[in-house]
């Protein structure tokens, strides 16, 4: 099973890459991403959602269609949905929320 920090890793190097092909190559700050943050809280959202962190950013988002529930990444969130819409991401999102809700429930 993918975990959150391939996630991390993978949402790491694709919005670089983003970047690098939008010929914006020296303005990257690679650092920023370093710790980006991917997880869950099934006692804040019952609806299935995926938490992402980047720098001192935060956004909630939804599992089914990655409608922003809460918070704000600035100009990044257009690279998340980007990302989310890419081939097999919201498969592993999915596949984590029901771990997590199987886990939950004992």
């Amino acid at each position: 099973m993918t975990s959150f920090k391939d996630l991390e890793d993978h949402l790491k190097s694709f919005i670089i890459q983003e970047q690098s092909d939008a010929h914006n190559v020296r303005n990257v700050s690679m650092q920023k991403y370093n710790n980006i943050k991917i997880w869950m809280d099934l006692a804040k959202y019952e609806e299935p959602h995926f938490f992402v962190r980047i720098s001192i950013s935060e956004a909630v988002f939804s599992l089914h269609d990655c409608m922003k529930l809460n918070g704000g990444l600035g100009y990044e969130e257009r690279l998340v949905l980007k990302w989310f819409n890419r081939m097999g991401i919201r498969e592993k999102l999915n596949e984590l929320w029901k771990y997590a809700e199987k886990n939950r429930k004992g």
